[in-house]
Formats: C-alpha cells, sequence, structure tokens
C-alpha cells in the first residue's frame, strides 16, 4: 500500500547517522515490546506485523517513535484476532469471562525459538522469468495490501544483477493467502535514472524485488 511508511528516496528526512555507541534500546520499555511482538499471540507472521503498523493514520505514525509503531501494531492485532477485547486493552486486565488462550510460546521454548534462525527460502519448480544481466523494469502499481516495492523504483529501469532464488512472497503472506514463493532479485538502478540528471553519474543502488513486481524493459 501506499503510506507514509514508504519514506525511501524522499527529501528533506534528515539525514540517517548511526553510530556504534547507539544502544539497541532507549529505554526498558522498548525491549519488553520487542519481546511480545517477536513472542506473543499476535505474531503470525513478519509480513502481517509490518502491514499492521502500515496501517497507522500518516500524522500519528510521524508523531510517533519506532517502538511506539510496534506498540500501536501490536495492540490493533490483538483485537483484530480477538486475542483480547477493546476493554481488557484499555484497562490493561482479562476479563474473567472470555476463554483463557493457550500460550503461543510456552517458557521452556523461549530461549530456542528467539535464538534460533529461520529461513523464508523455498523451493519453487517454475524457472525464474529473467536472469542475470537483463534489464528490467519495475511495475507501476498502487496496491490496497501490503508490498515490498518501494515507490521511488515504480516505473524505472534496471539491471539484474543477481537472482537470490525464491523466498516467502510478503505481498500475499501478510494477507493470510499463503507463502506464495516467489523469486526474488538483486535490481541496480542507476542514481539519475531515479533521481534525474543532477545525480551523481557514478552512483546507484541495488534494490531486492520479487519477480511479480518486474517486466522486462
Amino acid at each position: 500500500m501506499n503510506g507514509v511508511h514508504d519514506m525511501g528516496g524522499m527529501a528533506n528526512l534528515g539525514r540517517l547517522a548511526p553510530t556504534d555507541a547507539d544502544p539497541a534500546f532507549y529505554a526498558d520499555w522498548q525491549a519488553r515490546v520487542l519481546a511480545m511482538v517477536v513472542s506473543g499471540a499476535a505474531r503470525s507472521n513478519i509480513d502481517a506485523g509490518r502491514h499492521q503498523r502500515e496501517l497507522i493514520p500518516g500524522p500519528d505514525y510521524l508523531a510517533m517513535t519506532y517502538f511506539e509503531r510496534w506498540f500501536a501494531g501490536l495492540c490493533a492485532e490483538l483485537v483484530e484476532r480477538g486475542i483480547v477485547s477493546e476493554n481488557e486493552l484499555a484497562s490493561g486486565k482479562a476479563d474473567p469471562a472470555a476463554p483463557m488462550a493457550k500460550p503461543a510460546l510456552r517458557p521452556e521454548y523461549v530461549t530456542p525459538v528467539l535464538t534460533g534462525r529461520g529461513s523464508y527460502v523455498r523451493d519453487r519448480e517454475e524457472p525464474a522469468l529473467f536472469e542475470v544481466g537483463q534489464r528490467v523494469r519495475a511495475r507501476v502499481l498502487n496496491p490496497t495490501g501490503h508490498t515490498r516495492l518501494p515507490r521511488y523504483v515504480r516505473g524505472r529501469e534496471g539491471v539484474i544483477e543477481q537472482l537470490h532464488g525464491a523466498h516467502v512472497y510478503p505481498d500475499s503472506h501478510a494477507h493470510g493467502r499463503g507463502e506464495d514463493p516467489q523469486y526474488l532479485y538483486g535490481v541496480r538502478f542507476e542514481a539519475h535514472v531515479l533521481w534525474g540528471p543532477e545525480a551523481d553519474i557514478n552512483s546507484s543502488i541495488r534494490v531486492d524485488i520479487w519477480e511479480p513486481s518486474l517486466d522486462p524493459a
């Protein structure tokens, strides 16, 4: 979907200048939010969680810090999936009459699950449509749901530099339509193609793009 969260390529948003001294969390509540998101009952998949944050209205999104957005998305997902009610969320107390949900992640499994590495790589019988070195054009899409295709490359031509294999397709996965594995490509775009003749002629970026978002150039 198109929204304020899609900030790639936009001007006047300030420079990102992280340092090694930056802590992972600036307050204890941020760590707790992360723990609730990755291990709680609302954790259907990473794509659904990301889409929930994308639904935050633009003015609210911009006024929030990073983990405030995560917390807002978590609360919305808990209510949407019927895990808690609006009243329970507002009061912070469980309704004694509500059915008790089984824990999504039992204590003894927390460490193995959170320290293990999962993979979104999948097998796909159909061959890839594109090959390394081929010129492609990112499609001009304005989807109403989740997409990993950033706006600033839509309609632009680039060259495929790498085929990453098939992966879970976020545009389907976020909406409960299954994993729908699709091929993923590393596509190089020249800076002047994206930002005009005043961009550095020697600069380029590479964007990972799923096959359904590409056409031959």
